[in-house]
């Protein structure tokens, strides 16, 4: 499959919901990454059809509710499996709920080429920035993913790369970064390894790079370290509580943040494991939002981890958090 060449392949529907709030996101500006941006799980249908207006409207309640921005398109959006339309159209309505500053596409692809038609695709939407794998479907050497990212870095948007070795096998360490960051290829990183130590020798090598928060349960420990902000998962469920958490971390209000943080942990773990779709949208569902059925290879949780998602999200919304 290809991606198109610009937008004007699909039109995103209207937004049915309310106006999102008008107030400037915090990453608003020269760093639109910045701030708490939520890489939003898709609504799917009984049939497994993008709802693309429950979508709109998941944007805007994220937004309204402190929310800085969102990422479509990412693995929690199951970018994967969804058609080259799907995927613009999404990218579209995201941007028709809250406006292009506050959107950061996912635009994972095979190849280099048909990733910067992504790129391009998110720019032509209206797009601030977007946000990039390594190339995932080899081991790629040092060599190939620099020319990945000068390649993505051509269509003119800011990119914030991601760093998941675990999924894709390729580990973007702090060396790597520092370079990437030094030929003009990447602002920022999304750090997923799960490994805080590396935000001391990133600050090190590159001070300039931007570090994002990219697994919720190491939320405080690289909040501490300096993150500018935080790429999440389980706001799409509990985004009042989620923000306040973060808003209290990097403010340095420790007191604050160690109790949400300790309240939201057996929730936020679930983002680090292989399941978190299913999670993240089983907790939707609970606290009243649409999160829905996820499209084959996934499956629905076993009955323990059911279990146990639902007895964690209870908790908190008993606790005030929802």
């Amino acid at each position: 499959m290809t991606a198109p060449t610009s937008a004007s392949s699909t039109t995103a529907p209207a937004s049915t919901t309310a106006p999102a709030s008008t107030i400037a996101p915090e990453s608003a500006g020269a760093r639109p990454w910045r701030g708490v941006l939520v890489a939003t799980a898709l609504p799917l249908n009984d049939d497994l059809s993008v709802d693309h207006a429950k979508y709109a409207e998941h944007c805007a309640w994220l937004v309204e509710n402190g929310c800085d921005g969102v990422v479509p398109n990412g693995s929690l959006g199951e970018y994967q499996v969804l058609t080259p339309e799907e995927r613009a159209k999404v990218v579209e309505t995201a941007v028709t709920a809250i406006g292009g500053e506050r959107v950061m596409p996912g635009v994972a692809a095979y190849g280099s080429a048909e990733a910067r038609r992504w790129a391009e695709q998110a720019r032509d939407a209206g797009c601030a920035s977007v946000m990039l794998l390594p190339p995932n479907a080899y081991r790629a050497d040092q060599r190939s993913v620099l020319a990945h990212y000068a390649e993505v870095a051509e269509a003119g948007l800011p990119v914030v790369a991601y760093n998941n070795p675990i999924d894709t096998k390729v580990d973007l360490v702090p060396e790597l970064l520092a370079e990437l960051h030094a030929e003009g290829y990447i602002h920022a990183v999304k750090e997923f390894s799960g490994d805080v130590r590396r935000a001391y020798r990133l600050a090190e090598l590159a001070p300039e790079l931007d570090l994002l928060i990219g697994a919720d349960d190491v939320l405080l420990e690289l909040a501490i370290a300096g993150a500018k902000g935080w790429v999440a998962g389980y706001p799409n469920a509990l985004p009042r509580a989620s923000v306040e958490l973060y808003r209290a971390a990097v403010a340095g209000d420790l007191a604050t943040a160690k109790k949400l943080y300790e309240q939201l942990h057996p929730l936020l773990r679930w983002d680090s494991q292989v399941e978190f779709v299913q999670a993240i949208k089983l907790s939707m569902d609970i606290v009243g939002r649409h999160g829905g059925p996820v499209r084959p290879p996934r499956v629905p949780l076993l009955p323990g981890q059911e279990a146990a998602v639902r007895a964690a999200t209870e908790r908190a919304v008993a606790a005030g958090l929802a």
